[in-house]
Protein backbone atom coordinates (compact mmCIF):
# COMPACT_ATOMS: atom_id res chain seq x y z
CA UNK A 1 0.00 0.00 0.00
CA UNK A 2 1.47 3.41 -0.99
CA UNK A 3 2.65 5.55 2.07
CA UNK A 4 4.49 8.16 0.12
CA UNK A 5 3.84 11.67 0.12
CA UNK A 6 1.71 12.70 -2.57
CA UNK A 7 0.82 17.31 -1.73
CA UNK A 8 5.14 18.07 -2.58
CA UNK A 9 5.60 16.20 -5.50
CA UNK A 10 6.91 18.11 -8.60
CA UNK A 11 8.39 16.45 -12.18
CA UNK A 12 10.31 19.92 -12.49
CA UNK A 13 12.01 19.72 -9.60
CA UNK A 14 13.98 16.19 -11.70
CA UNK A 15 15.47 19.79 -14.08
CA UNK A 16 19.04 19.46 -12.78
CA UNK A 17 19.31 15.48 -13.71
CA UNK A 18 17.56 16.19 -17.37
CA UNK A 19 20.30 19.07 -17.59
CA UNK A 20 23.02 16.74 -16.57
CA UNK A 21 21.72 13.92 -19.02
CA UNK A 22 21.45 16.12 -21.88
CA UNK A 23 24.82 18.06 -21.70
CA UNK A 24 26.88 14.66 -21.01
CA UNK A 25 25.00 12.75 -23.58
CA UNK A 26 24.96 15.42 -26.39
CA UNK A 27 28.63 16.28 -25.69
CA UNK A 28 29.08 12.05 -26.34
CA UNK A 29 26.95 12.40 -29.62
CA UNK A 30 28.27 15.87 -31.21
CA UNK A 31 31.77 14.67 -30.32
CA UNK A 32 31.75 10.83 -30.81
CA UNK A 33 33.13 10.17 -27.66
CA UNK A 34 31.30 10.06 -24.06
CA UNK A 35 33.98 10.57 -22.60
CA UNK A 36 34.43 14.09 -24.38
CA UNK A 37 32.71 16.09 -21.32
CA UNK A 38 34.12 15.59 -18.18
CA UNK A 39 30.94 14.65 -15.66
CA UNK A 40 32.13 16.72 -13.38
CA UNK A 41 31.31 20.06 -15.52
CA UNK A 42 27.99 18.51 -16.76
CA UNK A 43 27.01 17.81 -12.66
CA UNK A 44 28.27 21.26 -12.02
CA UNK A 45 26.51 22.72 -14.40
CA UNK A 46 23.31 20.60 -13.14
CA UNK A 47 23.73 21.75 -9.24
CA UNK A 48 23.54 25.65 -10.63
CA UNK A 49 20.11 24.75 -12.14
CA UNK A 50 19.38 22.89 -8.99
CA UNK A 51 20.18 26.20 -6.59
CA UNK A 52 18.35 28.65 -9.43
CA UNK A 53 15.00 26.25 -9.09
CA UNK A 54 12.41 26.93 -6.49
CA UNK A 55 12.53 30.53 -5.69
CA UNK A 56 9.90 30.30 -2.79
CA UNK A 57 13.07 29.11 -1.13
CA UNK A 58 16.07 31.29 -0.40
CA UNK A 59 19.66 30.71 -1.60
CA UNK A 60 20.89 30.30 2.29
CA UNK A 61 18.41 27.88 2.85
CA UNK A 62 19.61 25.96 -0.21
CA UNK A 63 22.98 26.06 0.82
CA UNK A 64 21.69 24.66 4.06
CA UNK A 65 19.96 21.81 2.70
CA UNK A 66 22.71 20.94 0.53
CA UNK A 67 25.03 20.72 3.45
CA UNK A 68 22.74 18.74 5.53
CA UNK A 69 22.35 16.47 2.41
CA UNK A 70 26.53 16.24 2.10
CA UNK A 71 26.79 15.78 6.01
CA UNK A 72 25.43 12.58 5.56
CA UNK A 73 27.58 9.63 7.45
CA UNK A 74 26.88 6.94 4.26
CA UNK A 75 28.19 10.22 2.16
CA UNK A 76 31.35 11.21 4.08
CA UNK A 77 32.84 7.35 4.34
CA UNK A 78 32.02 7.12 0.98
CA UNK A 79 33.61 9.59 0.07
CA UNK A 80 36.91 8.89 2.53
CA UNK A 81 36.61 5.06 1.76
CA UNK A 82 36.87 6.37 -1.82
CA UNK A 83 40.32 8.11 -1.15
CA UNK A 84 41.53 5.36 0.66
CA UNK A 85 40.91 2.54 -1.78
CA UNK A 86 42.90 5.33 -4.25
CA UNK A 87 46.00 5.02 -1.90
CA UNK A 88 46.01 1.49 -1.99
CA UNK A 89 45.72 1.20 -5.87
CA UNK A 90 48.41 3.99 -6.39
CA UNK A 91 50.39 1.69 -3.35
CA UNK A 92 50.08 -2.21 -5.31
CA UNK A 93 50.56 -1.10 -8.27
CA UNK A 94 54.36 0.99 -7.96
CA UNK A 95 54.90 -2.62 -5.69
CA UNK A 96 54.49 -4.38 -9.06
CA UNK A 97 51.13 -6.03 -7.44
CA UNK A 98 49.73 -6.12 -10.64
CA UNK A 99 52.34 -7.19 -12.64
CA UNK A 100 52.86 -10.29 -10.61
CA UNK A 101 49.71 -11.29 -10.27
CA UNK A 102 49.42 -11.34 -14.29
CA UNK A 103 52.26 -13.02 -14.29
CA UNK A 104 51.65 -15.31 -11.43
CA UNK A 105 48.17 -16.74 -13.37
CA UNK A 106 49.85 -17.26 -16.76
CA UNK A 107 52.62 -19.14 -15.33
CA UNK A 108 50.11 -22.18 -14.38
CA UNK A 109 47.73 -21.18 -16.93
CA UNK A 110 48.07 -24.39 -19.56
CA UNK A 111 47.53 -23.96 -23.55
CA UNK A 112 44.54 -25.60 -23.65
CA UNK A 113 42.38 -23.03 -20.87
CA UNK A 114 44.24 -19.60 -22.37
CA UNK A 115 40.79 -18.15 -22.63
CA UNK A 116 39.33 -19.57 -19.88
CA UNK A 117 42.34 -18.61 -17.74
CA UNK A 118 41.97 -15.10 -19.14
CA UNK A 119 38.66 -14.97 -17.45
CA UNK A 120 39.74 -16.46 -14.33
CA UNK A 121 42.78 -14.13 -13.87
CA UNK A 122 40.39 -10.99 -14.81
CA UNK A 123 37.93 -12.21 -11.98
CA UNK A 124 40.80 -12.35 -9.50
CA UNK A 125 43.15 -9.06 -10.11
CA UNK A 126 39.33 -6.77 -10.04
CA UNK A 127 38.46 -8.50 -6.92
CA UNK A 128 41.59 -7.33 -5.45
CA UNK A 129 42.32 -3.95 -7.42
CA UNK A 130 38.22 -3.29 -7.52
CA UNK A 131 38.54 -1.50 -10.89
CA UNK A 132 37.04 -2.61 -14.06
CA UNK A 133 39.30 -0.56 -16.64
CA UNK A 134 42.53 -1.48 -14.97
CA UNK A 135 41.93 -4.93 -14.96
CA UNK A 136 41.45 -4.71 -18.75
CA UNK A 137 44.39 -2.40 -19.27
CA UNK A 138 46.76 -4.77 -17.56
CA UNK A 139 45.37 -8.04 -19.47
CA UNK A 140 43.98 -6.44 -22.65
CA UNK A 141 47.44 -6.83 -24.14
CA UNK A 142 47.92 -10.30 -22.85
CA UNK A 143 44.67 -11.36 -24.39
CA UNK A 144 46.23 -9.80 -28.12
CA UNK A 145 49.29 -11.55 -27.89
CA UNK A 146 47.70 -14.79 -26.60
CA UNK A 147 45.04 -14.52 -29.89
CA UNK A 148 48.20 -13.55 -32.59
CA UNK A 149 50.29 -17.19 -31.02
CA UNK A 150 47.53 -19.14 -31.02
CA UNK A 151 44.86 -18.15 -33.68
CA UNK A 152 42.49 -18.00 -30.85
CA UNK A 153 39.62 -15.19 -31.80
CA UNK A 154 40.76 -12.19 -30.65
CA UNK A 155 37.16 -10.57 -30.03
CA UNK A 156 36.59 -13.65 -27.80
CA UNK A 157 40.14 -13.52 -25.85
CA UNK A 158 39.09 -9.65 -25.31
CA UNK A 159 35.47 -10.76 -24.40
CA UNK A 160 36.65 -13.19 -21.85
CA UNK A 161 38.90 -9.69 -20.34
CA UNK A 162 36.18 -7.40 -20.36
CA UNK A 163 34.14 -10.45 -18.60
CA UNK A 164 36.55 -11.38 -15.91
CA UNK A 165 37.05 -7.75 -15.27
CA UNK A 166 32.96 -6.70 -14.38
CA UNK A 167 32.86 -9.74 -12.06
CA UNK A 168 35.52 -8.07 -9.50
CA UNK A 169 33.72 -4.70 -10.61
CA UNK A 170 30.55 -5.53 -9.13
CA UNK A 171 32.07 -7.62 -6.56
CA UNK A 172 35.04 -6.31 -5.19
CA UNK A 173 34.95 -5.03 -1.51
CA UNK A 174 37.31 -2.20 -2.81
CA UNK A 175 35.25 -1.15 -5.92
CA UNK A 176 33.87 2.18 -5.99
CA UNK A 177 30.37 0.56 -7.04
CA UNK A 178 30.39 -1.68 -4.04
CA UNK A 179 31.47 1.32 -1.98
CA UNK A 180 28.96 3.62 -3.40
CA UNK A 181 25.77 1.00 -3.86
CA UNK A 182 26.66 -0.06 0.07
CA UNK A 183 27.11 2.97 1.71
CA UNK A 184 24.18 4.75 -0.25
CA UNK A 185 22.18 1.54 1.14
CA UNK A 186 23.12 1.47 4.84
CA UNK A 187 24.72 -1.91 4.54
CA UNK A 188 27.65 -3.83 5.06
CA UNK A 189 30.25 -4.58 2.45
CA UNK A 190 29.94 -8.57 3.97
CA UNK A 191 26.83 -8.92 3.52
CA UNK A 192 26.23 -7.29 0.05
CA UNK A 193 28.81 -9.63 -1.22
CA UNK A 194 27.32 -12.83 -0.08
CA UNK A 195 24.13 -11.33 -1.92
CA UNK A 196 25.58 -10.42 -4.84
CA UNK A 197 27.98 -13.62 -4.80
CA UNK A 198 24.80 -15.74 -4.92
CA UNK A 199 23.19 -14.39 -7.47
CA UNK A 200 26.09 -14.01 -10.11
CA UNK A 201 28.24 -16.98 -9.38
CA UNK A 202 26.18 -19.25 -11.91
CA UNK A 203 26.40 -16.44 -14.15
CA UNK A 204 30.17 -17.01 -14.25
CA UNK A 205 30.13 -20.65 -14.08
CA UNK A 206 28.37 -20.95 -17.20
CA UNK A 207 30.65 -18.11 -18.58
CA UNK A 208 33.54 -21.06 -18.18
CA UNK A 209 31.76 -23.38 -19.95
CA UNK A 210 30.87 -21.58 -22.51
CA UNK A 211 34.70 -19.88 -22.77
CA UNK A 212 36.11 -23.67 -22.50
CA UNK A 213 33.78 -25.02 -25.65
CA UNK A 214 34.23 -22.29 -27.94
CA UNK A 215 37.79 -22.05 -27.46
CA UNK A 216 38.48 -25.87 -27.83
CA UNK A 217 40.32 -27.00 -30.86
CA UNK A 218 43.45 -24.41 -30.03
CA UNK A 219 46.83 -26.06 -29.10
CA UNK A 220 48.78 -23.87 -29.91
CA UNK A 221 51.57 -22.87 -26.85
CA UNK A 222 50.97 -19.25 -24.69
CA UNK A 223 53.98 -17.58 -24.69
CA UNK A 224 56.55 -17.32 -21.58
CA UNK A 225 54.97 -15.69 -18.59
CA UNK A 226 57.03 -13.07 -17.17
CA UNK A 227 58.81 -12.96 -13.73
CA UNK A 228 56.56 -12.77 -10.84
CA UNK A 229 57.01 -12.03 -6.96
CA UNK A 230 54.64 -13.98 -4.35
CA UNK A 231 55.06 -10.55 -2.09
CA UNK A 232 53.42 -8.02 -4.20
CA UNK A 233 50.15 -10.20 -4.55
CA UNK A 234 50.21 -10.51 -0.90
CA UNK A 235 48.73 -7.53 0.08
CA UNK A 236 45.91 -8.32 -2.66
CA UNK A 237 45.27 -11.62 -0.54
CA UNK A 238 45.11 -9.69 2.50
CA UNK A 239 42.64 -6.58 1.14
CA UNK A 240 40.14 -9.98 -0.04
CA UNK A 241 40.67 -11.98 3.25
CA UNK A 242 40.50 -9.35 5.63
CA UNK A 243 37.51 -7.97 4.01
CA UNK A 244 35.36 -11.10 3.47
CA UNK A 245 36.06 -11.64 7.24
CA UNK A 246 34.13 -8.71 8.29
CA UNK A 247 37.28 -6.43 9.44
CA UNK A 248 36.60 -2.50 9.01
CA UNK A 249 37.00 -1.37 5.40
CA UNK A 250 39.62 1.29 6.31
CA UNK A 251 41.76 -1.01 8.54
CA UNK A 252 41.78 -3.70 5.57
CA UNK A 253 42.94 -1.00 3.45
CA UNK A 254 45.43 1.20 5.47
CA UNK A 255 47.00 -2.34 6.09
CA UNK A 256 47.03 -3.40 2.61
CA UNK A 257 48.35 0.19 1.82
CA UNK A 258 51.46 -0.74 4.19
CA UNK A 259 52.07 -4.05 3.49
CA UNK A 260 52.25 -2.93 -0.23
CA UNK A 261 54.71 -0.34 0.68
CA UNK A 262 57.02 -3.11 2.06
CA UNK A 263 56.45 -5.26 -0.76
CA UNK A 264 57.50 -2.83 -2.67
CA UNK A 265 60.22 -1.42 -1.04
CA UNK A 266 61.92 -5.18 -0.32
CA UNK A 267 61.54 -5.86 -4.36
CA UNK A 268 63.17 -2.57 -4.94
CA UNK A 269 60.52 -1.33 -6.82
CA UNK A 270 59.44 1.89 -4.75
CA UNK A 271 61.92 3.61 -2.48
CA UNK A 272 62.37 7.14 -1.24
CA UNK A 273 59.76 9.86 -1.93
CA UNK A 274 58.27 7.14 -3.78
CA UNK A 275 56.63 5.97 -0.93
CA UNK A 276 54.64 9.24 -0.48
CA UNK A 277 54.12 10.12 -4.27
CA UNK A 278 52.21 6.57 -5.35
CA UNK A 279 49.75 6.62 -2.97
CA UNK A 280 49.18 10.15 -3.74
CA UNK A 281 48.66 9.29 -7.62
CA UNK A 282 46.35 6.31 -6.11
CA UNK A 283 44.44 9.19 -4.28
CA UNK A 284 44.61 11.58 -7.18
CA UNK A 285 42.89 9.11 -9.55
CA UNK A 286 39.78 9.28 -6.79
CA UNK A 287 39.36 12.67 -6.75
CA UNK A 288 37.04 12.70 -9.59
CA UNK A 289 34.46 10.40 -8.48
CA UNK A 290 34.79 12.33 -4.95
CA UNK A 291 33.92 15.11 -5.78
CA UNK A 292 31.06 13.98 -8.37
CA UNK A 293 29.54 12.25 -5.66
CA UNK A 294 30.00 15.68 -3.36
CA UNK A 295 28.28 17.28 -6.04
CA UNK A 296 24.99 14.99 -6.91
CA UNK A 297 24.38 14.55 -2.83
CA UNK A 298 23.71 18.58 -2.63
CA UNK A 299 21.95 17.85 -6.49
CA UNK A 300 19.77 14.65 -4.65
CA UNK A 301 19.19 17.14 -1.66
CA UNK A 302 17.60 20.21 -3.86
CA UNK A 303 15.88 17.74 -6.22
CA UNK A 304 13.97 16.09 -3.16
CA UNK A 305 13.14 19.50 -1.37
CA UNK A 306 11.30 20.21 -4.79
CA UNK A 307 9.51 17.41 -4.76
CA UNK A 308 11.09 15.19 -7.68
CA UNK A 309 12.10 12.39 -5.50
CA UNK A 310 8.56 11.94 -4.07
CA UNK A 311 7.28 12.29 -7.82
CA UNK A 312 9.57 9.53 -9.13
CA UNK A 313 8.45 7.41 -6.30
CA UNK A 314 5.04 7.72 -6.44
CA UNK A 315 5.12 7.55 -10.52
CA UNK A 316 6.74 4.23 -9.71
CA UNK A 317 4.27 3.33 -7.24
CA UNK A 318 1.64 3.54 -9.53
CA UNK A 319 3.05 1.09 -11.87
CA UNK A 320 4.91 -0.95 -9.41
CA UNK A 321 2.51 -3.26 -7.05
CA UNK A 322 4.79 -5.76 -5.91
CA UNK A 323 7.69 -6.32 -4.26
CA UNK A 324 9.14 -8.22 -7.38
CA UNK A 325 8.34 -5.39 -9.53
CA UNK A 326 9.84 -2.97 -6.82
CA UNK A 327 12.69 -5.16 -7.76
CA UNK A 328 12.89 -5.09 -11.87
CA UNK A 329 11.87 -0.98 -11.14
CA UNK A 330 15.01 -0.45 -9.41
CA UNK A 331 17.30 -1.92 -11.84
CA UNK A 332 15.42 -0.95 -14.69
CA UNK A 333 16.51 2.64 -13.69
CA UNK A 334 20.06 2.04 -12.40
CA UNK A 335 20.45 0.64 -16.10
CA UNK A 336 18.49 3.10 -17.99
CA UNK A 337 20.64 5.58 -16.05
CA UNK A 338 24.01 3.99 -16.75
CA UNK A 339 22.89 3.86 -20.26
CA UNK A 340 22.73 7.30 -20.32
CA UNK A 341 25.71 8.02 -18.15
CA UNK A 342 28.06 5.49 -19.30
CA UNK A 343 29.37 5.53 -16.28
CA UNK A 344 28.38 2.63 -13.56
CA UNK A 345 29.31 4.32 -9.97
CA UNK A 346 27.59 7.46 -11.66
CA UNK A 347 24.54 5.48 -12.15
CA UNK A 348 24.75 3.91 -8.59
CA UNK A 349 24.86 7.52 -7.13
CA UNK A 350 22.31 9.16 -8.95
CA UNK A 351 19.99 6.34 -8.19
CA UNK A 352 20.64 5.21 -4.86
CA UNK A 353 18.50 7.78 -3.09
CA UNK A 354 15.50 6.70 -5.17
CA UNK A 355 16.07 3.06 -4.69
CA UNK A 356 16.57 3.58 -0.79
CA UNK A 357 13.02 4.84 -0.87
CA UNK A 358 11.67 2.61 -2.90
CA UNK A 359 13.33 -0.58 -0.68
CA UNK A 360 11.72 0.79 2.16
CA UNK A 361 8.10 0.86 0.81
CA UNK A 362 8.32 -2.67 -0.73
CA UNK A 363 10.67 -4.46 2.43
CA UNK A 364 13.46 -4.95 0.01
CA UNK A 365 16.58 -5.38 2.43
CA UNK A 366 19.91 -3.15 2.32
CA UNK A 367 22.07 -5.53 0.75
CA UNK A 368 19.57 -6.86 -1.67
CA UNK A 369 18.96 -2.78 -2.94
CA UNK A 370 22.44 -2.65 -3.05
CA UNK A 371 22.81 -5.66 -4.78
CA UNK A 372 20.51 -4.50 -7.34
CA UNK A 373 22.04 -1.63 -7.88
CA UNK A 374 25.58 -2.71 -8.51
CA UNK A 375 24.57 -6.07 -10.26
CA UNK A 376 22.34 -3.64 -12.87
CA UNK A 377 25.12 -0.78 -13.30
CA UNK A 378 27.70 -3.83 -13.96
CA UNK A 379 25.82 -5.33 -16.51
CA UNK A 380 24.62 -2.56 -18.48
CA UNK A 381 28.35 -0.85 -18.34
CA UNK A 382 30.00 -4.33 -19.82
CA UNK A 383 27.84 -4.46 -22.29
CA UNK A 384 28.50 -0.40 -23.47
CA UNK A 385 30.00 -0.03 -26.63
CA UNK A 386 30.78 3.73 -25.82
CA UNK A 387 31.87 2.70 -22.05
CA UNK A 388 34.96 2.90 -21.15
CA UNK A 389 35.96 -0.97 -20.43
CA UNK A 390 35.13 -1.51 -24.50
CA UNK A 391 37.17 1.51 -25.35
CA UNK A 392 40.00 0.47 -23.46
CA UNK A 393 39.82 -3.29 -24.95
CA UNK A 394 38.79 -2.16 -28.60
CA UNK A 395 42.22 0.74 -28.50
CA UNK A 396 44.46 -1.86 -27.19
CA UNK A 397 44.37 -3.65 -30.59
CA UNK A 398 45.58 -0.82 -32.38
CA UNK A 399 48.82 -1.95 -33.90
CA UNK A 400 47.73 -5.32 -33.60
CA UNK A 401 46.94 -7.92 -36.50
CA UNK A 402 43.09 -7.28 -35.82
CA UNK A 403 41.65 -3.98 -35.17
CA UNK A 404 38.40 -3.88 -33.36
CA UNK A 405 35.80 -2.25 -32.17
CA UNK A 406 34.09 -2.29 -28.99
CA UNK A 407 30.67 -3.34 -30.94
CA UNK A 408 33.34 -6.19 -32.13
CA UNK A 409 33.92 -7.66 -28.98
CA UNK A 410 30.15 -7.42 -27.25
CA UNK A 411 28.62 -11.00 -28.58
CA UNK A 412 31.12 -12.40 -26.57
CA UNK A 413 30.64 -10.10 -23.63
CA UNK A 414 28.88 -13.45 -21.72
CA UNK A 415 29.16 -12.77 -18.14
CA UNK A 416 27.44 -9.38 -18.54
CA UNK A 417 24.47 -11.63 -20.64
CA UNK A 418 24.35 -14.20 -18.30
CA UNK A 419 24.49 -11.74 -15.47
CA UNK A 420 21.14 -10.41 -17.49
CA UNK A 421 19.17 -13.94 -16.64
CA UNK A 422 20.31 -14.75 -13.07
CA UNK A 423 19.36 -11.30 -11.83
CA UNK A 424 15.92 -12.00 -13.47
CA UNK A 425 15.79 -15.56 -12.10
CA UNK A 426 16.87 -13.99 -9.17
CA UNK A 427 13.85 -11.09 -8.79
CA UNK A 428 11.32 -13.89 -10.13
CA UNK A 429 12.02 -16.42 -7.17
CA UNK A 430 13.04 -14.11 -4.47
CA UNK A 431 10.93 -13.65 -1.16
CA UNK A 432 9.60 -10.38 0.18
CA UNK A 433 11.32 -10.00 3.02
CA UNK A 434 13.42 -7.32 4.78
CA UNK A 435 17.12 -8.41 6.61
Amino acid sequence: MNTLNTKNTSPYALLPIAVFLIIYMGAGIIFKDFYSMPAVTAFLTALIVAFLQNRSVSFSDKLTVAAKGLADENILTMCLVFLAAGAFSGAINAAGGVESTVNLGLHFLPASLAVVGLFLIGCFISLAMGTSVGTISALAPIAIGISEKTGINMALCLGAVVSGAMFGDNLSLISDTTIAATKTQGCAMRDKFKTNLFIVLPAAIVTIVVLFFMASGSSAAIAKSGEYSLLSVIPYIFVLAGALCGMNVFTVLIIGTVLSLIAGIITGNISGIEIFTCMGDGITSMYDITIISIIVSCIGSLVKLGGGVDWILNTVNRRIKTNKGARLGIGALTAGVDIATANNTIAIIMTAPIAKEISREYNISPKESASLLDISASITQGLLPYGAQLLYASAATAGSSVTLSGFDIIPFCFYPMFMIVCLAIWIIFSKNKAN
